[in-house]
This record gives C-alpha cells, structure tokens and sequence, in this order.
C-alpha cells in the first residue's frame, strides 16, 4: 500500500483549523503583553466526516493523547516558525529582547489548564518526541523548539521522518497474490484485526522463507486490507548504538500513531555473529509499540511478545502455470510445450515470472523494431528530434503502454531469461561453468553414457512422474536426483556434467566441497544450505568436486569429529535428496566412502581410465574442426599412458606451440607439449610411448 497525498479540500480545512487556533493563541500572548483583546465572534468548528479527514493538529492530540496545555505548547512552538510576530511577542512578556523563544515557564505564565507534568519525560511531549528542549541554565527557561516532522505534519505535508527515511524503504509492491499467498495475507490482517478489537497487544507476525518478493508482496497485502502503510529496512541498517536505536523506536511508533505505518524487518542480509547488537535487536522486537512483520528464512522465537508464523512456499506448479499463462496471455497457447519445460525445471516467484514475461516480450518488440529498421533510423540521424506534440485534450495524462509484440517471444528466449534469475544468488557461492561440450566429446562405454541419459531423462520427466502421476505425493523424501561421478583425475567427470548441463540447457555451478568444509561445528551446514537455498530457484545443475573432502568411511563413531563428519554427510544427502533437481558428486576414491551413504544415491557413474581404443577416439575428437592439422597418427599418441583431462591438455597446448611457429599442429609439437605435460605429472615420458612419433 502507498500512501496517498491529502485531497487539496483536506489541505485548505487543514490549514484552515491551524491558522485558526494561532490566531487564537496570538491573542493569549497579547493578552499577556498587555495591549490585546479577545476577540468575539463564532469560532471555526470542525465535524469530521471519518477520523482519515481530521485535521493534523486534531490527529496529534487524539492519537497521542494531548491535553488542552500540551496542545497549546505545541501551538506556542509552531507558532514562532509559522508567524513571525510570535517570537517579538515572547521576547516582550520575558522581558529580554535574546529570549524571542517559548519556555515553559511562560507556558506555565499565560496558558490555560497549566501543569508542572506536561514536561515530564512519560508526558506525551516529550516521549513522543513533539518539541526539543534547548540548553539553558534551568528546565523551565530553556528554549522550546517544535520537531521539524510534526511541524510539516501540522501543515499538511505527510512523509516518513527523515531520520527514517535513510533507512527505511516503502513496500511498493501491487503485485497479485497467488490463491495460496492471498490465504496467508488474509490470516495476518484478521489476526492483527482480532487483536485489535480485542485491545491486545499486536502480536508480531513472521513470514519464513527464501522468497522474499513473494513475502513482501504478503506483507503488502495484509497492510492494504487494514489501511496500514508498510516500509521496509534491513536489520542491518538499524543502529548499533543503543540510544540511535531508541530513537529510532520511538520515531517509528509516532509514524505508526500517526500515519499508520508498519514495519517490515528484513532479516536475510544480516550477519548476526555481533550477540551484543542481536540481543539489542531482540529487546527493541519486543518493546516497540508499533505492527511489525518480520521477513526471514527461518524462525525467531521472542521471549514476551507473541509472535506468529507463517511458512511463505513458492507458488505451487499448478500455480505457477497459471501464472504463465496469465502473463503470456494470448501467446500462452503457442508456448504451451515450453511453459510446461520451465514449470518442470524451475521455481520462480509470482513476481519473477512476471518480470520473465516483460522482458522477453520487450527482446522480442526490439527484434521487431530492429528488423523494420526503426532503431537504426533513429540511431543513424545526425539532426536532433523534433520536441514532442503537446497532447490533445482528450488523450490521456499518462503514457500509454507499449504495444503488445506481433509475434510470441521465442521458446529460447524466455528459457534463458528464466535461468538468468537464478544465477544473482549463486554466483556469490559457487562458480558458473559454460557447457559446451556434448555426448560426441564424451568417450565413455556405453553402459555407463546411458546411465547418464537415464539422469537426464528422469530430470526432463520430473513434473509428470512426481505430480501428473502422484509419486510425488507418496513422500516428499528422495525426489531430488543425485548422482556419483567416480573416476581419477582427468576421466572426464567433469565434462560429464557440462554435457548434462548442456542437454538440459541449465546453468552448472561448481562448488569446491574441500573449501565448503569447516572445522568449526555447525558451520560445513551453513555454508551448503546457502549453495542449495540459492539454487532452488531453479535451472541450476550442482557439481559437488572433491567429495573425499566430507565423504568417508566414518559409520562407526569413535569421537565426536566422527560424530560431526557423519552429521555434515547426513545434512548433504539430505539436502540434495530434497532439491528439486540435479546434484552431483565427484570423487577420486569412490571406495573410501560408505555402503550406507551410497544407497542414498540415485546413480552412480564409473568414469575408468582410458584404454587405447578411447585414448585413440579422445584424440581425434579432441581438436576443433577449424584447426589445421597435418600427419597425426591417433593410435600412436593412444601410446599416450594418461587420461582425457591430459590429452586435452596436450592438445591444446601443442596448438599454441603449432601457432607460434607459424605452422599446422603436427606430431613434433604434440611432443613438444607431451613433455611439458609429464613434467607437470612428475611422470618420465617412456620411450615406448612416443615410438615411431617422428621419423
């Protein structure tokens, strides 16, 4: 919900009732002066119609519970910044031409209904933060200044406190719910509204999960179906100081008495290693008087204030396709099969499905614009544009929407914008690898290449096995695809999974377990649950390299590391046992690792060592196309004793020698590069390997 700007009926009354009670508080100070009169006559009432159209000076004093005294004082400071004559008149009845400002004893000298407890610091002046005391030798002669907020307040002009503004963000979302979204935003308004007819205390409401568009768009909706304004701020931006931290506090419960306003707690961005600021953090949940929502992926319990939660999912599949269609609109028909692949593969919020779709229809309309000529026309003329035609009296004020692309976006189109928005989080935790290579790189027997398009198969077909077909409902445990990729360095375990990646058309990430792996307890956990809560987005296949690093034979608990060795294995089958994709292992020592963990897996792929009808195939696949070659002899450098990850190397290696010379690649220079490899393998290059190689 945004706010709205007053109506211009509700200014003029406003300014109306204001100027009327200056005038009137004018004649007190007259009065005090000596040479003032009361003015006689009917004085300006005001009957709002609903409790929105109160004046502001009205609202301050009903929602903040200001007395007639307290009121006045607040006039009496407003006074001197709105009406010049204000501050004469208070340097008059001081008696000192420097004191042109309001104190409390002249308050206490010329007001009516005065009392000594109006300055207290629980008096609603003073703990709403309504004026500043000013430095002076005693309480009741310091300078009174108005609040710069509630001075625009009383004028009219509503905005967030600037104090605030820095750190808080209005949620401007209008996002349409899903069914299952629209359900939760409806509990949280009735359950702040139940405890608001009742008088208790607003409980805290909790949003948990990783989507945090769609819980925003929740919170959002709730706000709006109880005319509260929601703003949101990272706990990390609040102050670790402790009185910048009250004073945010209670800045943020006068917007609330005020203007409504709610606040959203963003949790997600914040390292909480800090105890100090978490605890200080905590006591400020609990103390403010104000709504709030706070937005994170797992729960925080409070020790007083009630507080409830609600688990936040993306939108079901059949929502999601729905939501496609919706958004495709008239193109949904032609992109039925495609739409079906990307609800197959990935889990995108309500939000991101609709950026997708703007996107690729507005790639598509500047293909369009492209081909016709229009954008090279406007980029190739040299004379400046002519000024636009003033509008008509009839078109509308705002922009018209561009229109809709004659053509559908294309299938690849919308798939790669899908996969993009998957890529921000990760790219933070693992490494993006580009899949080029595909089935006829990868020399593998063949059992074991079909136990590969077997995972392939099973990822294409996941939707309609686990939900058309109801296997899916039967237990939610074991639906992710897992696999085991063993084999010595250079097998081609790797290249297995670019071709995966390829086939699919999805991103592979990379991730390092030896540099996932903590010695500190709890921590090996963390750092995979961020890998996998990033990629459940979708679109993403996971490679796990260097599984030795946590995997092992460590069923039989001799100690605690033991102990916590197995609780990291266990939290890393389990996680990908639950991913709706794709994960891979590798390992150089499949044997080292447990029967029990194994089971676990769903496919296992031994990656052996090359004989010499593979390493002859691995090289004449392995040099591209375009490059020259002359006089290579495959089954002599089969001779080659080593694995496919080095006669690429070889390969690529030997082409640089081969273009440095000036010339083709030839055995010479493969020579040349097999030495430097073996070298770097600390091997001897045999004389029985490159027999025959040059005459």
């Amino acid at each position: 919900m945004i706010p709205q700007a007053p109506s211009a009926e509700w200014q003029q009354e406003n300014q109306r009732y204001l100027m009327q009670h200056l005038n009137r508080l004018r004649q007190v100070l007259e009065r005090a002066r000596g040479k003032g009169e009361e003015e006689k006559g009917e004085k300006h009432s005001y009957s709002p119609s609903s409790p929105s159209s109160l004046p502001a000076l009205e609202k301050i004093c009903q929602n903040l519970g200001l007395s007639a005294f307290e009121r006045d004082i607040l006039l009496l400071c407003a006074g001197v910044e709105l009406d010049a004559s204000f501050a004469s008149l208070c340097a008059e009845i001081q008696g000192d031409s420097q004191r042109n400002y309001p104190t409390f004893s002249l308050a206490l000298a010329i007001l009516e209904q005065a009392y000594w407890g109006a300055l207290t610091p629980d008096a609603p002046l003073r703990k709403w933060r309504l004026m500043e005391i000013g430095a002076g030798n005693a309480l009741t002669t310091s300078p009174l200044r108005i609040d710069e907020q509630i001075l625009h307040y009383l004028t009219g002009i509503h905005h967030l406190d600037s104090r605030l503004a820095g750190i808080g963000t209005p949620v401007k979302t209008r996002e349409k719910l899903v069914p299952s979204h629209w359900q939760i935003a409806m509990q949280m308004a009735n359950t702040w509204y139940l405890a608001a007819q009742s008088e208790e205390v607003l409980p805290i409401l909790q949003l948990c999960g990783k989507d945090v568009a769609s819980q925003r768009a929740i919170a959002s909706a709730t706000c709006g179906q109880i005319n509260f304004i929601p703003y949101s701020i990272g706990v990390e931006l609040l102050p670790h100081e402790t009185g910048n931290l009250n004073l945010v506090k209670s800045l943020w419960e006068r917007e609330f008495a005020l203007n409504n306003t709610t606040l959203l707690l963003e949790w997600d961005n914040w390292d909480n290693s800090d105890r100090k600021q978490e605890m200080a953090i905590a006591q400020f949940i609990e103390s403010i008087q104000a709504p709030v929502i706070i937005i994170s992926q797992e729960r925080r319990p409070q020790k007083h204030r009630p507080i409830i939660a609600f688990d936040v999912d993306s939108p079901t599949t059949e929502e999601q396709r729905l939501l496609w269609h919706q958004t495709l609109r008239e193109f949904a028909p032609s992109l039925g099969e495609e739409v079906e692949n990307i609800v197959s593969h990935f889990n995108l919020s309500a939000p991101a499905i609709r950026g997708v779709c703007l996107k690729a229809k507005s790639l598509e309309e500047t293909k369009g614009e492209t081909g016709n000529g229009k954008l090279q026309e406007e980029h190739i003329t040299s004379s400046p544009p002519s000024p636009p035609s003033p509008p008509s009296p009839s078109s509308p004020s705002s922009p018209s929407s561009p229109p809709s692309p004659s053509s559908p976006p294309s299938p690849s189109s919308l798939w790669d914008i899908c996969r993009t928005q998957a890529r921000p989080r990760l790219d933070e935790l693992a490494q993006r690898m580009e899949s080029s290579a595909d089935w006829d790189d990868l020399v593998l027997p063949e059992i074991e290449k079909q136990v590969l398009r077997d995972a392939a198969d099973q990822l294409k077909q996941r939707t309609k096995v686990y939900e058309e077909w109801g296997f899916g409902g039967k237990s939610k445990r074991g639906l992710g695809i897992s696999a085991l990729f063993a084999g010595a360095s250079g097998t081609g375990k790797t290249m297995a999974a670019e071709v995966l990646a390829r086939e699919m058309r999805l991103d592979l990430y990379r991730i390092d377990l030896s540099a996932v792996v903590s010695k500190y307890i709890g921590e090996t956990e963390k750092n995979l649950g961020r890998v996998f809560d990033a990629a459940e987005v979708g679109g993403v296949i996971l490679l796990f390299d260097e599984a030795d690093a946590i995997f092992g034979k460590r069923s039989e608990v001799k100690d605690s590391r033991d102990r916590h060795a197995n609780m990291e294995v266990a939290y890393l089958l389990q996680r990908m046992e639950a991913y709706p994709g794709l994960s891979i292992l590798t390992t150089n020592l499949k044997n080292a690792i447990d029967q029990a963990f194994l089971r676990r897996i769903r496919f296992i792929v031994q990656f052996p060592f090359p004989d010499a009808n593979q390493r002859a195939e691995i090289w004449r696949r392995v040099f591209p196309k375009n490059t020259p070659t002359e006089g290579l002899d495959e089954w002599k450098l089969a001779k080659l004793n080593v694995a496919g990850g080095n006669i690429r190397n070889i390969a690529l290696n030997a082409a640089f020698i081969a273009a440095q010379a000036g010339q083709v690649v030839q055995m010479q220079y493969i020579l040349q590069a097999a030495k430097s490899e073996y070298i770097k393998m600390e091997r001897p290059l045999t004389d029985v390997e490159v027999k025959g190689w040059i005459s």
